[in-house]
């Protein structure tokens, strides 16, 4: 997921959508507008972020989330294309997100994929010391705010074995999370598990359909077509998205009447991408 014009430019898009909504909304209804809803902010990359129109059919899973949410929830996705747990914070990105930050909000917080890059000494960490003292920084300004944080294990690549069995890709990092959740006693939501699970269950073939998988000539933005197996196609958003509600429910942190669509069909065409950057 290095970082590209497309991926510059889907940044600058994506931020100000996550930090603009409604005037009122954005200041609690202060003014004589109504209630600012309660937030679900995601600090991530880009499995999770929004895509501009020129990127489509990629998808981000936190495009989808909303689909899953009652309507008395917002969404303020602030996740960004290449980065991780440490380049959001030194590029200010957290403090941006942290001024949308009401009492009561949660803060979604999954990075691994870029912070695996150690090469790179902007986005490089290693899992259990600069990833996990990134990853307080998250913990402690969410709290500080009385806000709830919750840590995300990334979500799976698909890679698969020769024998057809799905191979985890992400090293240490999500058991440095876990360990960190368990330390700390933040909420964990298991997206590396649960994806990878899901993708041994579909199997080599079935997983094409999640990922951006497309042929010559199947989308204008994609004229040579692609095989990327990192990033989502609007199925594989909706799947991993799904699989966040639900376990945002099982861990108490959302209730049912928060909820919405667990077992029903999302129909692809119900996301949307913001104009041409």
């Amino acid at each position: 997921m290095s970082l590209t014009r497309r991926q510059t430019a889907t940044a600058l898009l994506t931020l100000p959508l996550a930090l603009t909504a409604t005037p009122a909304l954005a200041h609690g209804g202060r003014g004589g507008g109504r209630p600012r809803p309660r937030t679900i902010h995601i600090a991530g990359d880009s499995t999770a972020a929004a895509k501009a129109a020129d990127a489509a059919p990629e998808t981000g899973w936190g495009m989808a989330l909303p689909h899953f949410l009652s309507s008395h929830l917002r969404v303020a996705n602030h996740a960004v294309n290449g980065r991780s747990s440490r380049s959001f914070i030194e590029e200010g990105r957290l403090t941006a997100l942290l001024a949308d930050v009401r009492p009561g909000d949660l803060v979604l917080v999954q990075f691994g994929h870029n912070d695996q890059k150690t090469e790179d000494p902007a986005r490089g960490t290693d899992p259990y010391t600069t990833y996990q003292e990134y990853l307080r920084q998250y913990l402690k300004e969410a709290r500080a705010r009385r806000a709830r944080p919750v840590l995300v294990t990334s979500v799976e690549r698909r890679r698969f074995a020769a024998d057809g069995t799905a191979r985890p890709t992400l090293g240490e990092y999500p058991a440095a999370m876990r360990a960190l959740a368990a330390e700390e006693g933040v909420p964990l939501v298991d997206v590396q598990a649960l994806s990878l699970a899901r993708w041994q269950e579909l199997g080599p073939d079935g997983t094409e359909a999640y990922f951006l998988w497309l042929e010559p000539g199947d989308s204008p933005n994609h004229p040579d077509g692609a095989r990327d197996n990192t990033h989502f196609r609007p199925a594989g958003a909706i799947e991993v998205a799904r699989m966040t509600a639900r376990a945002l429910l099982a861990k108490d942190v959302l209730a049912a009447r928060d909820l919405r669509r667990l077992d029903d069909r999302v129909p692809a065409e119900w996301i949307t991408w913001p104009g041409p950057a």
